[in-house]
């Protein structure tokens, strides 16, 4: 275990797996944000992780807030908020370190013409060349304008190859609409049990008592044809139909609204370095190189983890008081315990 507070009762395959997510963790490098390589020819602000948020509606501003602040903690360099003009005012409120976007619209008034989702979309996918990953539906709403600018935006970051986590009212659009993410295995998706239930009931998939909970998501990854699924529980089971891993780490004892957005934050982030990872940005001296699609699992359970730890520790601070808030300040703490800091040009546990 690296410096840092030691996280209690891991397993052997939680320490094997967390090993291998080590590797994909970048380096604290001089030559990182430098143009000293080939490969490093644009603006290299921001390589090691630029993230979005689309979500934030007038009833909701909490949430994207901290999917997206849980992923500045971790360590992406830049992270962004796309959400309502109404939201954006508050949210901009919360931070000086987030990036706001007013450019999402809701259904307008009886009398006046709603905003066209064409339009709404094509603004938002004119910056998708200046991310490497989305996360679709913290504090999104299931305003119909949304939802459709959303299935837009979708379907342009799958053209891109980028990494996109849905959570929340991003999964009714799953329910709608299969074939949104069908097939796409950049995709995450991080439903909690009765989200689940009603994605399989929607792709009408036999998940009776008899079907152990690692077949379950096994079945749903399957049928959406191979994106990682992660089953949120008392444990996390994480499939992308093919490899599944379980999350069994402890976490606190409070469960309070909003946490599931510190876990969507953590996966963007740890996509952002899969990215730079696989651009060659670093030296792994380990042999073979991780596979895409691996690295895909490790980052959906390395967002775990980080969120089970930040639950950890905030409730052994808060207890019963404990809220979403709290995850977001002890994020770089629960990375620590897991890696350290990770210096020079290796990236082992």
């Amino acid at each position: 275990m690296s410096a840092g507070t030691e996280v209690p009762n891991m397993s052997a395959s939680t320490t094997s797996v967390l090993g291998k997510v080590r590797r994909i963790v970048p380096p604290l490098l001089d030559t990182f944000h430098k143009e000293t390589t080939e490969k490093l020819t644009r603006d290299t602000v921001g390589q090691l992780g630029r993230v979005a948020v689309i979500g934030g509606s007038e009833d909701y501003t909490g949430a994207p807030y901290f999917s997206a602040m849980a992923s500045a903690r971790l360590g992406c360099d830049m992270s962004h908020v796309i959400c309502t003009p109404a939201a954006a005012a508050v949210i901009k409120t919360y931070s000086p370190n987030l990036m706001v976007h007013p450019l999402m619209r809701q259904s307008s008034g009886k009398d006046e013409t709603d905003p066209d989702p064409d339009q709404v979309a094509q603004k938002i996918n004119e910056m998708l060349g200046r991310l490497h990953v989305l996360v679709v539906g913290p504090g999104l709403g299931r305003d119909p304008i949304m939802q459709a600018t959303v299935a837009r935006v979708i379907k342009a970051a799958r053209e891109a190859k980028m990494p996109v986590v849905m959570d929340a009212d991003a999964l009714q659009l799953v329910q709608k609409d299969p074939d949104v993410i069908r097939g796409y295995k950049y995709a995450v998706l991080t439903p909690n049990v009765v989200e689940f239930k009603r994605l399989c009931d929607a792709l009408k998939i036999d998940v009776g008592d008899q079907t152990s909970e690692t077949g379950k998501v096994e079945k749903l990854a399957q049928e959406l044809g191979g994106v990682t699924i992660i089953q949120k529980g008392a444990k996390d089971f994480i499939s992308n139909g093919n490899v599944t891993l379980v999350s069994d780490l402890e976490g606190g004892k409070k469960r309070s609204a909003g946490q599931g957005d510190t876990l969507t934050g953590a996966i963007a982030t740890f996509l952002g370095w899969r990215k730079a990872y696989h651009d060659g940005l670093w030296k792994d001296p380990e042999k073979p190189a991780l596979e895409e699609d691996e690295t895909m699992g490790l980052a959906a359970f390395a967002g775990s983890a980080i969120t089970r730890e930040c639950s950890r520790l905030a409730f052994g601070k808060k207890g019963r008081s404990l809220q979403a808030s709290d995850l977001t300040d002890e994020v770089h703490s629960a990375f620590l315990g897991f890696f350290g800091e990770v210096d020079g040009d290796t990236a082992r546990l």
